[in-house]
């Protein structure tokens, strides 16, 4: 199985732009313990090939087999798969949960929805993505994509203030309107589609390109900087990863900076940290991180501090020195101890804060 695309449902698009004849595997709803959860996604073909991931396992096996019928019939349909296993010895998966699963053969019909989806992504702007299905025997899929500013009041079912709600909560949403009139049953799945955090590393050398290798598997957006071209090649970062030659502090200054964006300083030497530092510490950065010795922290502090160039408390915002303290020694373990940091500042663990001796 090849990795999963970046961009799911760029992904889709291309599938349409090629008229291969495909279905979109989605799950709709979870229970209990499950390898994933509502709103993942994969792409299978028509001989069973499978892009992306719904939980590898059983129930992708079983996702593969009915998609290739699905797309025979060229019909969606749903099924419930129970994660129930008594045995760890046996065949049956026991996570002891359950997973409702669409497969939609009818994708194609839906290109605008997931070409505007991946559009908003690129443009980093929230939005939420409807997959709504209508009756039980044989089911109707329609696919819709709103942008944050553009939901619109007579959005149907469910309204308005619950698709706000999923997205303001960031929470994948499932709703059910059930009928006597089996064309009239309505399942919808409200999925939030928040923008990849974007991490900017200061730096393109031996530390910024093994962070941008392990920060690219965490889904973060990835732009580096640096002031000499040689590092900030192409060939040096993974597929997708970003980067601009120029000098760090200015680059960073006319970056737009918001709070879901994590800052990596890691720049050839003191001089050029500081000058970066400067150039973001006032901004609302959900992380700044500087490499550096205990030593070079505390004397660029007590400088900044007494000249007014920062007070005590906004110094205290930078994680420094850089990344968690689990004994890092080579530039691989060293990139690794700052991705932990990301990690657990992205999901609000106290453990952020422990210090490096």
């Amino acid at each position: 199985m090849s990795r999963p695309p970046r961009d799911i449902h760029q992904a889709i698009v291309e599938q349409c732009d090629c008229n291969r004849d495909f279905a979109v595997v989605m799950v709709l709803k979870t229970v209990g313990s499950t390898p994933r959860k509502a709103g993942a996604k994969a792409i299978i073909d028509a001989g069973g090939a499978i892009q992306g991931t719904i939980g590898g396992g059983a129930v992708e096996a079983e996702s593969q087999r009915l998609a290739i019928e699905a797309v025979k019939i060229a019909r969606p349909l749903v099924f419930d798969f129970n994660l129930e296993g008594i045995t760890a010895g046996g065949s049956s998966p026991i996570c002891g949960g359950m997973m409702r699963v669409l497969i939609d053969p009818t994708a194609a019909k839906h290109r605008a929805a997931y070409a505007a989806a991946s559009e908003a992504r690129q443009r980093r702007e929230r939005g939420v993505l409807l997959t709504s299905i209508r009756g039980r025997e044989r089911p109707d899929v329609e696919v819709q994509f709103f942008v944050e500013r553009a939901i619109p009041l007579d959005i149907g079912f469910p309204n308005a203030e619950a698709v706000r709600s999923a997205l303001a909560r960031e929470e994948t949403g499932s709703f059910v309107k059930e009928s006597p009139q089996d064309e009239q049953c309505v399942e919808v799945l409200v999925e939030p589609l928040i923008p990849n955090p974007l991490l900017v590393i200061a730096g393109g050398g031996h530390v910024g390109q093994a962070l941008a290798v392990q920060a690219d598997l965490l889904g973060f957006d990835i732009l580096v900087f640096d002031d000499r071209p040689e590092f900030t090649a192409t060939e040096l970062f993974p597929e997708g990863v970003s980067s601009r030659c120029g000098p760090i502090d200015e680059e960073i200054d006319r970056l737009s900076i918001g709070d879901d964006t994590y800052i990596v300083i890691v720049t050839r030497n003191h001089q050029h940290d500081a000058e970066a530092l400067a150039a973001c510490l006032h901004k609302p950065a959900a992380y700044i991180g500087m490499i550096g010795s205990r030593r070079k922290v505390g004397i660029i502090r007590k400088e900044w501090v007494e000249s007014g160039r920062a007070t005590a408390a906004e110094f205290d915002r930078v994680y420094a020195p850089i990344g968690l303290d689990i004994g890092s020694v080579t530039v691989p373990e060293i990139a690794a101890s700052i991705a932990a940091q990301l990690i657990a500042v992205r999901r609000k663990c106290s453990g952020a804060t422990i210090p490096r001796k």
